[in-house]
């Protein structure tokens, strides 16, 4: 497996060093001309990518640290136009130094039809998931220069998945991605999920996926015979449907998923506007813990403020402690208003966030989940803070408060100060 890994890791590498010694060509005409101009380096960048002749580099897997695999480091990319139009390559292999293991992804796809760019892909994926994330098959891209909450994860489960994947877009507006995908789920935390009088530490699951992306407010214009955005309109809207089947290629269980999501941003000026972010999840059925729900939380188990200063997430909750609370039906609401920057020099302009979060959940059958403790959201979870961005080469200083149902009787339990990190292309 060691020598499949190193092959992955020296072919990566090899395209890598090559594209970018190949980085422009000739025109007709016989004139060099860049194949990457800089505003296609920069969008390209912005998304995670470094962008070489035939292989975008992924940035996402170079270096991370969670609590259990502590630095986290590896290669991955996928390959470009000048590659192939009609095929591509999506590889990576990371390396866990505390942990001491290989994760890696074998995969590929192929285009079917050019005017709905619809893609079938294939995948071998030996890696971790965080036990209670969910994300969309549509969010694939999101990308993060620095991620501050995985530096204090600790919860995780392995998985062997291996899947099918059809991305298909009905319009400019509209895009969709199917999946079927049968995973082997190892949680690397003491857990049993107790179904039927037998007890399950390791389990299979066997999942069909439909995402569905809706951005009815984007404006798109041909350019060079391609659509693109010219303008991010919200709201925006995504949902999607998980159903996961007992018996079907090894299934255990048999459970359903339904996660939604819209986002919204009013703009009062350039610089003054509000953004709101309401998630939801409902899973039922027999649902083990790693495919249920937390609230995005984002605060250590530690004793004082000091103790748990760290970085403040983009969307999560900065007071709420990591594995307080899981829920097999929640919501959220998220809302940030930013102040009109402060004009200290025409450089240097802090600016004042605002903001205020709530989650409501709760769990049935929570006695199926051995070895594990956690709470519900059924009181409601609030907290409200505020964020002072861009004080110094992109740090900045959050703090939040946690009041209402589930305020710590010590106020100093209920409070979270922490850095942030903003940086923009």
């Amino acid at each position: 497996m060691h020598k499949c890994l190193l092959i992955i890791f020296i072919t990566l590498c090899s395209y890598a060093l090559h594209s970018q010694n190949s980085i422009s060509h000739r025109d007709s005409t016989g004139v060099k001309k860049d194949t990457i101009t800089k505003i296609d380096y920069l969008r390209h960048l912005g998304n995670g990518y470094f962008p070489t002749r035939f292989l975008n580099v992924d940035l996402r897997y170079l270096i991370k640290f969670n609590q259990y695999e502590g630095l986290r480091t590896g290669l991955g990319g996928i390959t470009n136009n000048e590659f192939s139009e009609k095929y591509r390559i999506d590889s990576y292999v990371v390396y866990g130094f505390k942990d001491h293991r290989f994760k890696y992804k074998i995969g590929g796809g192929f285009r079917v039809n050019e005017a709905t760019n619809t893609w079938i892909n294939l995948s071998y994926v030996d890696d971790l998931n965080e036990t209670g994330s969910s994300s969309f098959l549509t969010d694939k891209r999101f990308f993060q220069f620095f991620e501050p909450r995985l530096l204090n994860i600790n919860l995780f489960h392995k998985h062997i998945t291996k899947a099918i994947n059809i991305e298909h877009q009905i319009s400019n507006h509209f895009t969709t991605e199917t999946e079927l995908a049968i995973s082997k789920i190892n949680p690397t935390y003491n857990y049993n999920f107790i179904l039927d009088d037998e007890s399950y530490s390791k389990f299979d699951v066997t999942t069909a996926k439909i995402s569905m992306q809706w951005s009815p407010f984007s404006k798109f214009e041909t350019i060079n015979d391609v659509d693109k955005e010219v303008k991010n309109g919200f709201p925006k809207f995504t949902l999607q449907l998980t159903q996961s089947f007992k018996n079907l290629i090894k299934g255990d269980f048999n459970f359903s998923k339904i996660d939604f999501r819209t986002q919204h941003k009013i703009n009062y000026n350039d610089a003054v506007f509000t953004e709101m972010v309401l998630s939801s999840g409902l899973a039922f059925g027999n649902t083990p813990l790693t495919h249920l729900y937390h609230a995005y939380p984002n605060n250590i188990t530690k004793e004082t403020i000091m103790q748990r200063f760290s970085v403040a997430g983009v969307n999560s909750f900065e007071t709420m402690y990591f594995n307080e609370f899981f829920s097999d039906r929640f919501t959220t609401v998220q809302l940030k208003h930013f102040v009109k920057p402060f004009k200290i020099s025409e450089r240097y302009r802090p600016q004042l966030v605002l903001i205020s979060r709530f989650a409501l959940g709760n769990m049935s059958n929570i006695e199926r989940h051995e070895n594990i403790y956690f709470n519900t959201l059924k009181k409601g979870y609030s907290e409200a803070g505020f964020e002072l961005n861009k004080l110094l080469l992109g740090f900045g200083l959050s703090f939040a408060y946690r009041y209402g149902g589930y305020h710590l009787p010590k106020i100093e339990d209920n409070i979270a100060a922490k850095f942030t990190f903003n940086v923009s292309l």
